[in-house]
């Protein structure tokens, strides 16, 4: 699929990419002058082979930072459906960082009634 990159999101985990990683980790090291950056992204789909994906359909996806992205694989690529809504939401607060601070503030923090709790986007 050929896609043309409207927003691309720029998040604290890529802060570890940018450091050598030795040894097995969840994340790989970025090699400077090998490869675009990678990371979370809205993008418009140009041209496409896969019949849930047609031209002018917009998806969230990990992609590289470029212009325009060639995907390959599906995995982790989400169709956007809802457009009511800025599409830069979808790398903020409807993207990986909203999933994360959601899962994080009812998940692992689970507030209870009278007690205060300090959100920061540090």
């Amino acid at each position: 699929m050929v896609v043309k990159n409207l927003y691309l999101s720029c998040d604290p985990y890529m802060r570890i990419r940018m450091t050598r990683v030795e040894g097995p980790n969840v994340f790989t090291s970025y090699t400077p002058g090998s490869q675009p950056l990678t990371g979370f992204g809205v993008a418009k789909v140009l041209d496409s082979g896969h019949p849930n994906f047609k031209k002018g359909d917009l998806i969230w996806s990990t992609t590289s930072w470029e212009e325009y992205s060639l995907i390959t694989g599906l995995e982790g690529l989400f169709k956007i459906k809802h457009t009511d809504v800025p599409l830069s939401y979808y790398t903020g607060i409807l993207g990986m960082p909203g999933l994360t601070a959601y899962a994080g503030f009812y998940e692992v923090c689970s507030p209870k009634k009278g007690e205060y709790v300090f959100i920061s986007a540090a």
